[in-house]
């Protein structure tokens, strides 16, 4: 990757972001309608465009500004304007290259320091977040968060606060996952399962119905017991040491693992994997690995799609609405996949979401550095979803059915949801639908 040479201004020369890469902007606004912080407040500087010419302000010797950062730090990083523009615009490492350089050379405030090290403190540790489910069961069982709401105390706390309290998914008996899972029937791959962070401690039974359709699909599935935070959400936050140490050694769980493919069931981790030759580049023992991990790496729809069907499809009546998490859809161009394995299954109807290619409002850990603009895209998010009528509301990232869910619940709505994976494996196992409608 070419490095823009050191001048005065916002950034340093450790990988600003690139003026060539600047300059593929012809600032056409394709990119506007599919922006949602410039959908929300029609603010140029909080557009696409708008924040590339920030980044060339700061690049010709502009000084980096709270006025600069803020808009920064409105971006979602969603990706919505790389599948909208013309030409070809590699916003998505721009806005990367961008955060690492104001992690490193601007001073926040107190509260948002502490906010930020409290969230980063807890949210890229499984073991962590694991240890949080008792008590956070038993939280939910005593009902003490309605005690809370009805006392006046929630709405004393910090808004960060108050939105984490809010997305906690119920908790439910966590199953039991191996070290290896034999494939059903004749064996066509060996694939390594990374199970993630939020998806392990709070949707272990996505990560069950995960191995479970690929040992039905042909597949002996390997899950290495010590990997970690694959680094997707320091990354996306400009934490690039952190976001490199646990790629590091994730690339060290998954080294000798001797699988044809690695799989992941989360759109922000399979976005960041797919990008640790660029996040490794400078590492001269970990650069090849990364080349060679990544291009092993898949989505799980993507991968089901490319191996093809072998095991029976039951029917499943049921009318679904598909929520494309921007990761999966913009970051990693993966729209058909998914609506492919799910059309293919019988009685079950798909419904697509008015305005889809716009974000929900999680963005990793966005809804809590940013609650006010996240809120707001959550209930038109809300409101989208409402209207395609469905059922159950299926999706691939954990981060988009607890926000979605949350804004539901504040219009006091309920809807069953599920991931693609949960569909897929109640179609194979020959499950009625209720099983997914239960909410």
């Amino acid at each position: 990757m070419t490095e823009t040479p050191a001048r005065p201004g916002a950034f340093d020369a450790l990988h600003p972001p690139q003026r060539e890469l600047v300059d593929d902007c012809v600032h056409c606004g394709f990119c506007l309608p599919t922006c949602p912080t410039y959908d929300l407040w029609g603010e140029e500087m909080d557009s696409p465009r708008g924040r590339i010419y920030l980044m060339k302000e700061g690049l010709e010797g502009e000084p980096m500004t709270d006025t600069m950062v803020g808009h920064f730090d409105a971006c979602l990083g969603c990706m919505a304007c790389v599948s909208a523009c013309p030409s070809g615009v590699q916003y998505g490492t721009l806005i990367t290259e961008t955060r690492a350089q104001v992690e490193r050379n601007h001073q926040r405030g107190r509260w948002e320091r502490l906010l930020r090290t409290a969230i980063f403190t807890l949210f890229p540790y499984p073991r962590r977040l694991k240890a949080m489910r008792g008590p956070l069961a038993l939280y939910q069982r005593l009902g003490i968060g309605k005690l809370l709401k009805r006392s006046g105390l929630l709405a004393k706390l910090p808004d960060g606060l108050q939105v984490m309290e809010s997305l906690a998914p119920p908790i439910s008996r966590a199953p039991k996952l191996g070290n290896r899972i034999p494939a059903r029937g004749k064996r066509r791959a060996t694939v390594g399962m990374i199970t993630g962070c939020v998806q392990s401690a709070f949707f272990p039974d996505v990560n069950a119905a995960t191995a479970r359709i690929l040992s039905a699909e042909g597949c002996d599935v390997i899950i290495p017991p010590a990997q970690g935070c694959c680094g997707a959400l320091s990354e996306h936050s400009g934490r690039e040491p952190e976001a490199v140490k646990f790629a590091r050694q994730l690339l060290d769980t998954f080294e000798e693992s001797g699988v044809d493919y690695v799989v992941i069931n989360s759109a922000g981790c399979g976005s960041t994997l797919k990008e640790y030759p660029r996040l490794l580049q400078d590492d001269s023992e970990y650069a090849e690995r990364a080349e060679r991990f990544s291009a092993r790496v898949r989505d799980i729809s993507e991968l089901l799609a490319e191996l093809g069907p072998v095991a029976e499809r039951h029917p499943l009546p049921v009318q679904i609405a598909y929520h494309d998490a921007c990761h999966l859809a913009h970051g990693q161009g993966i729209r058909s996949q998914p609506r492919e394995l799910l059309r293919a299954i019988p009685g079950l109807e798909l419904k697509e979401i008015n305005r889809g290619e716009l974000c929900c409002g999680s963005a990793g850990v966005y809804n809590l550095l940013q609650p006010e603009a996240a809120r707001e895209l959550g209930d038109r998010k809300a409101e989208n979803v409402l209207a395609a009528g469905a059922k159950l509301l299926v999706t691939a990232n954990p981060g988009c059915s607890m926000q979605i869910r949350t804004a539901l619940e504040r219009r006091s709505e309920r809807l069953a949801m599920a991931h693609t994976v949960q569909v897929l494996d109640a179609s194979i196992r020959g499950q009625g639908v209720e099983t997914l409608l239960r909410d």
